[in-house]
């Protein structure tokens, strides 16, 4: 390749990286294929080129691009991992764990990877696999706070609930204003029966977002069993009226209620009286 070409394929893949950062992909996709005509062994134009089109949720013509990438450059951890991303979307999850394996080979610290796995194998679900996947990501990242949340979805479905609260705690010191994470943990202390704990734990999701019909609702169950009817039904009240066909509909069958449906103003909301 000549000097002009050399600088021309360098021009337009500066270009490229400006248009990613500005989200204009398609854009992106064009300059690097601009690039890639110039000096089509680029294994970094080809890798980029694959995010551009993984944005634009092209994930097969991605998957293309990255593999062009890895022909060129077969130890590129990030072109490995971004492959594995691109399969996990076409739901292709097998294939995906095994793109983050090689990833993980060239790469044995590489967190992201690691915690990407973990997402295909919960789809999978092989959830002990997965909470092994999210520990790796988390020796490497301790503070990854995605990691520690997704670990704790991994772990109810394994029913070791004790485990998912502490899981959650850990997400939450890292990230204090994960409103998920407030309300997930919210929903283990409830399972395992600790009522004002969970009250608590909504009322912190809550603060974040006042008008979770689905947090009211948990805590609205939450009273309910403690026997506080007052609060109980206060807080259905503002579940409803924010969602009104769901929340009358599971409440209707919901046994946490069963105490309350004595009470003519439970009778009354679920009618649509109130």
């Amino acid at each position: 390749m000549s000097h002009v070409q050399d600088v021309e394929a360098a021009f337009f893949f500066q270009k490229g990286l400006y248009l990613n950062k500005q989200k204009d992909f398609s854009a992106a996709v064009a300059s690097y294929d601009c690039t890639l005509q110039l000096q089509p062994d680029y294994p970094d134009a080809w890798y980029n080129r694959g995010n551009a089109l993984y944005h634009l949720e092209r994930y097969q013509a991605a998957i293309n691009s990255y593999d062009q990438a890895l022909a060129y450059e077969p130890g590129f951890p990030e072109a490995w991992n971004n492959r594995g991303s691109a399969l996990d979307d076409l739901q292709r999850y097998e294939e995906a764990v095994a793109s983050y394996d090689r990833a993980i080979k060239f790469r044995p610290s590489y967190y992201w990877a690691w915690y990407n796995r973990g997402i295909s194998l919960r789809n999978l679900e092989r959830y002990d696999d997965a909470v092994l996947s999210y520990d790796r990501a988390i020796e490497f990242k301790p503070d990854y706070y995605w990691a520690w949340y997704n670990r704790a979805l991994a772990l109810r479905k394994l029913d070791r609930i004790d485990k998912v609260v502490a899981s959650y705690d850990k997400a939450l010191e890292f990230r204090p204003d994960f409103e998920e994470a407030w309300t997930n943990r919210g929903n283990a202390l409830y399972h395992l029966g600790f009522l004002e704990a969970a009250i608590s734990s909504y009322d912190k999701a809550l603060q974040l977002r006042p008008n979770s019909p689905h947090t009211l609702y948990n805590k609205a169950c939450c009273y309910a069993l403690q026997g506080n009817f007052d609060l109980a039904f206060e807080n259905l009240q503002l579940a409803v009226k924010l969602s009104p066909d769901e929340y009358r509909e599971i409440a209707r069958t919901n046994s946490d209620f069963d105490a309350l449906r004595q009470d003519k103003r439970f009778s009354a909301l679920l009618n649509g009286r109130v």
